[in-house]
């Protein structure tokens, strides 16, 4: 992945900030999961700082696999790679149908979609970018 997108979760007044996968170092596992993310091809990968902007997370990391089975099949990985290396379990949210899966691991959270779910709730917009388009970065 060359490039990940992060932008404020406010009003939408601040322009959005690219990062890119180097950046990410100083949070071992959102480099973690981002590596992981681009090892299976995750499409349209977008991250979101959410460090002292919100209490569920410090990162929220979006998404996109091509079908449901690459959807489920990165969420497993994912959690099955984050345990390994040692940052606890991840808890798993939508598994059996695969269109929408929610990570819990802890700090960072991942929302993993098929493409017509993810632009049904379009995260991207009410977490980051406010009223301005959304930046989507490519794995």
């Amino acid at each position: 992945m060359t490039q990940a997108h992060t932008g404020p979760a406010s009003s939408g007044t601040e322009p959005a900030q690219v990062i890119n996968l180097a950046d990410a170092t100083t949070d071992p596992l959102l480099k973690l999961v981002l590596q992981q993310l681009d090892d299976d091809q995750a499409q349209e990968v977008v991250t979101i700082d959410l460090e002292g902007k919100s209490s569920i997370a410090d990162h929220m990391v979006i998404a996109s696999g091509r079908s449901t089975r690459q959807v489920a099949a990165m969420a497993q990985k994912l959690a099955e790679k984050v345990k390994q290396a040692g940052f606890g379990p991840v808890k798993l949210e939508g598994l059996p149908a695969a269109d929408w899966v929610l990570l819990d691991a802890g700090d960072v959270v991942v929302h993993l979609f098929r493409p017509e779910v993810r632009s049904f709730y379009n995260l991207e917009r009410m977490w980051a970018f406010g009223d301005a388009p959304p930046v989507a970065g490519t794995a």
